[in-house]
């Protein structure tokens, strides 16, 4: 024990020293100043990982281990993330809300994996996982939030960025991937603009089975095809000191699916089809001061979420399934921020927001849910500075109100109104070290997917999904410790406590097997996780030599472990932790070409609620050689993803006998390029189109 702590506190002593010296060097380096056509042109270099006092940020554009491929590629990689059929989307034990470019989508289930799977991950500029989300956030977010920022930086004058993928699998018969897409921005003197659009074609391989002790429910043998478009774009009117934002999303896919299956009692032969658009409008209006720490914002969503699946059979021509979904959602919202003059350092700030969310699922034409949600919220928050201390604490006060009716009866109507605190504690020991604890009290109301009474997923005799129309909302107390030093070394602990917890159950029926929501009275959800970076010169330079060299952990050979345990308690229930396990590896080979190995890990006989996990829950090895050429301009990567092909999933479902088994066509080679075209232009103003709504306060604790 004695050397382990020895040997973590030599890591984070190196750790230290290196981001030390590199945050000084780089402030003589990376900020290039330019008096041309008296201008100052800042030039800052991005980091792998940036950590916040509410947030860890993820570099996409920059890291093309994380950019080559699918988006959903990319996520699965990121550590302490867990991506999967049966747990949907963790990080380090909280469930997910995704974000857009920071709104929210509102898409779940089949819908978000559509989502997640057709944007190529070269179109990303980052990922950040909000694991602290303040007041400023509904108190709806649950746990944590992951904001997908696909914005890019606007020039005064034309720019371009073109961006494509392939790659090849063969499983049973070889299945292709490819994706395109292209960024258009400009500015004049009377508005900004900037468009991105794209489009991906995906075939996939799946095989899955279900067994009950010693009878075979079903075998699936599916052959997929999804195609996927999107297009992104943004308006930016400036009246002076004030700005108008407008900004339109649409993404559709079409989904197509052969399955061939076979159980206990049946054969079947299907094809499903799945039809899903998606449509979002933002509009901005940033009102600002003289005071430039005063800032006013109105904003007005609208997303709209339309969903068709068919199942028909092959064998006798018939329609299985005819299910259709539609939603809108509607949101106003308004912050204010403001400096005042008290202790070293504060900021407060505080908000309103109203919102309605109608959402209606027909079954072969006949709607069996009508669903409607309205909430309102006011928030207030400060943050403080006083010497070595920083603190945020906050409040925010949410009204629901949901109502709606099934074909044959009322749904349980849920009213309420409710204040939840939010507290930040951060002690900095020294510069970019810290030591941090946080609380927050959240809600999670049931999503639509959970909601419909429709099953969205192929079924056949002996297996289903079904849908809870009276699922109630879940409360949680979120607690959690941190230690971090420079960006890549922290140690954090988490506890998550968790009433009416909803969750996704696999059980027993009469006639197999079905997929169930259901509400559990309380979940207890610990969590303990641990990054180490590892420089390889310390093994050839030793550790004196190490501490004395000048570098950038970017941009140098190193290893960066992490480790996550989390442990699920539920009354009634024996479940054991699960740990998962990630290593990078970054060697730098000559020609300036950095091979990247990505490894991921789990043991098996841990709890991710009722399911156990009999194989490692995801085990996958990753490699990636990349290069930029053209004056950096064109950025060129390589990968092969699961070499070893272990990838696959073998769970058991508490209280029964049943256990689920599942494949997927996850080893495949592919290549990824990103093309800056060159402009002749000279660069001027910068500014963001996309990312309507960032973050408004950007903290500073743990910066």
């Amino acid at each position: 024990m004695k050397s382990l702590l020895t040997c973590l506190v030599l890591l984070g002593a190196t750790a230290v020293y290196a981001q030390d010296e590199t945050t000084k060097q780089t402030e003589k380096d990376s900020v290039a100043i330019k008096n041309d056509l008296n201008e100052v042109v800042v030039e800052k270099k991005k980091q792998a990982v940036e950590r916040k006092a509410d947030r860890t940020v993820f570099d996409f554009s920059e890291q093309a281990y994380l950019n080559s491929g699918s988006l959903m590629e990319g996520l699965k990689k990121l550590p302490g993330l867990i991506i999967s059929d049966v747990a949907g989307m963790m990080y380090q034990g909280k469930q997910l809300q995704v974000y857009m470019d920071g709104r929210p989508l509102n898409i779940y289930s089949n819908e978000l994996t559509s989502y997640l799977e057709g944007l190529p991950a070269n179109s990303v500029e980052k990922v950040e996982v909000i694991t602290n989300p303040g007041a400023e956030f509904p108190a709806t977010s649950g746990g944590a939030i992951i904001n997908i920022v696909t914005s890019k930086k606007n020039k005064k004058y034309l720019t371009a960025t073109y961006s494509n993928g392939y790659s090849y699998t063969k499983y049973t018969t070889g299945r292709h991937r490819f994706n395109n897409s292209l960024t258009v921005s400009a500015a004049n003197k009377l508005f900004s603009w900037q468009i991105q659009g794209g489009q991906s074609y995906t075939e996939n391989y799946r095989r899955n089975s279900f067994v009950n002790g010693n009878v075979v429910l079903s075998n699936n043998l599916s052959d997929r095809v999804n195609r996927y478009y999107y297009l992104k774009t943004g308006l930016k009117f400036d009246f002076k000191a004030d700005r108008l934002l407008v900004n339109y999303d649409v993404n559709n896919s079409g989904n197509d699916a052969y399955i061939a299956a076979n159980g206990e009692g049946f054969v079947s032969d299907d094809k499903s089809k799945s039809k899903w658009n998606y449509q979002d409008v933002m509009l901005t209006y940033q009102k600002r001061f003289s005071d430039v720490s005063k800032k006013l914002d109105f904003r007005f969503n609208f997303n709209n979420s339309k969903n068709n699946f068919d199942q028909i059979s092959r064998l006798s021509g018939l329609n299985v399934l005819g299910n259709d979904n539609n939603q809108n959602f509607y949101q106003f919202k308004t912050d204010y921020t403001q400096d005042v003059s008290f202790l070293d350092k504060t900021k407060v700030s505080a908000g309103i927001l109203g919102d309605l969310l109608d959402f209606e699922a027909m079954n072969f034409g006949v709607r069996n849910l009508d669903y409607r949600r309205t909430s309102a919220a006011a928030y207030a928050e400060g943050q403080f500075t006083y010497k070595k201390f920083d603190f945020i604490a906050g409040g925010r006060l949410e009204s629901y109100n949901v109502e709606g009716h099934t074909n044959t009866g009322e749904l349980l109507p849920f009213h309420k109104t409710r204040f939840f605190p939010n507290a930040t504690v951060q002690y900095n020991i020294i510069e970019n070290v810290y030591a941090k604890a946080n609380y927050n009290n959240k809600i999670s109301l049931p999503d639509t997917s959970a909601l419909n009474p429709n099953n969205t997923n192929y079924q056949n005799p002996n297996v289903a999904t079904f849908g809870n129309p009276n699922l109630e909302p879940t409360f949680f107390h979120n607690y959690e410790l941190e230690l971090n030093a420079f960006q890549y070394f922290n140690i954090g602990y988490s506890l998550t406590d968790a009433k009416n917890q909803i969750i996704n159950r696999i059980v027993t029926t009469e006639n197999g097997a079905a997929s169930i929501t259901q509400n559990v009275p309380s979940i207890t959800i610990r969590n303990f996780n641990v990054g180490i970076p590892l420089p390889y010169m310390l093994f050839t330079e030793g550790l004196k030599k190490t501490l004395e060299l000048d570098f950038n952990p970017d941009e140098i050979n190193f290893m960066y472990i992490y480790a996550g345990n989390q442990k699920h308690n539920i009354p009634g229930l024996d479940t054991k932790s699960i740990w998962s396990y990630n290593i990078m590896s970054q060697i730098l080979l000559p020609g300036k070409v950095k091979f990247t190995t990505n490894f991921n890990t789990s043991n098996r006989g841990g709890y991710y609620y009722y399911f156990k996990a009999n194989a490692p829950f995801s085990q996958q090895l990753d490699v990636t050689f990349a290069k930029k050429f053209l004056s950096d301009n064109l950025s060129l990567s390589l990968y092969a993803n699961d070499i070893l092909n272990t990838n696959k999933q073998n769970l058991s479902m508490a209280g029964t006998n049943l256990t689920y088994s599942s494949k997927y066509d996850t080893r495949r080679i592919g290549f990824s390029l990103n093309y800056k075209i060159p402009a002749k232009n000279k660069p001027e103003r910068e500014s963001n189109l996309l990312n309507s709504n960032p973050q408004q306060k950007q903290n500073t604790i743990g910066n």
